[in-house]
């Protein structure tokens, strides 16, 4: 995410432990929504052209591990699910072909909303639905939902140069309110750690587990990158 080159998405050619830093962690463009619109138009266009999709938010295996533990926890097909900053659609698209089929997707980008409406479109997948929607701002709209999923969209909300302490309170806040008691949340993040995730969904969120995900050796210390875990909602 550094100025010039910034990209939480990753493409699927990256190595996953390459596309974050401790460097990255700090106000960001990659917090504003301008910076996302203007994105999104120019993958809107490309779609348009050629039919590319675009880039994979943190890459292909962020999506498969996720379903990989859907599977795991028996998370039942008509289990209503929120993909909490949609983007492009991809991971919606996986999530049908994997057999759900009550799925929603929310962001505040009109240009992502348009992409992912086209993405779902070519995919035939007509009874999906997308929103354009600020998460943080829902108003009570956003309710009843057995999963949640968010791959980097509170990572992008914690570098808002405006006033990212009071986005990441509105995100927990929004986030309790539309997941069901004892629905589970996946977030996987780059700016985060687990003790630190740990300790900002600790109000209303019990840990379930913490996702496998490439690991690193630096001065004679291991660590992940990627952080990627399971919480679940608790009354």
């Amino acid at each position: 995410m550094e100025d010039g080159n910034e990209s939480p998405h990753g493409s699927t050619s990256e190595p996953e432990e390459d596309r974050c830093s401790e460097e990255d962690f700090g106000p960001s463009k990659l917090g504003t929504k301008e910076y996302w619109e203007d994105a999104y138009e120019k993958e809107l266009e490309t779609f348009k052209d050629i039919g590319d999709v675009g880039e994979i938010w943190f890459g292909e295996e962020s999506m498969s591990r996720v379903l990989r533990w859907m599977d795991k926890a028996k998370i039942a097909e008509n289990a209503a699910i929120l993909d909490i900053g949609t983007g492009n659609a991809v991971f919606l698209v996986e999530l049908a072909k994997h057999g759900y089929k009550n799925l929603m997707g929310i962001d505040y980008s009109a240009a992502s909303v348009e992409l992912a409406r086209n993405v779902l479109l070519a995919e035939d997948l007509m009874d999906v639905t997308v929103k354009e929607m600020d998460f943080l701002n829902g108003q009570g709209e956003l309710k009843g939902f057995d999963v949640c999923i968010d791959k980097g969209t509170f990572d992008a909300i914690s570098l808002n140069p405006d006033n990212a302490k009071e986005g990441k309170r509105l995100y927990v806040e929004a986030l309790k309110d539309a997941l069901k008691d004892k629905g589970f949340f996946s977030i996987t993040s780059c700016n985060w750690t687990k003790e630190q995730l740990l300790e900002r969904f600790s109000e209303g969120f019990e840990f379930v587990e913490e996702l496998p995900t490439p690991s690193f050796k630096f001065g004679g210390k291991s660590g992940n990158s990627v952080t990627a875990l399971i919480f679940k909602r608790v009354l």
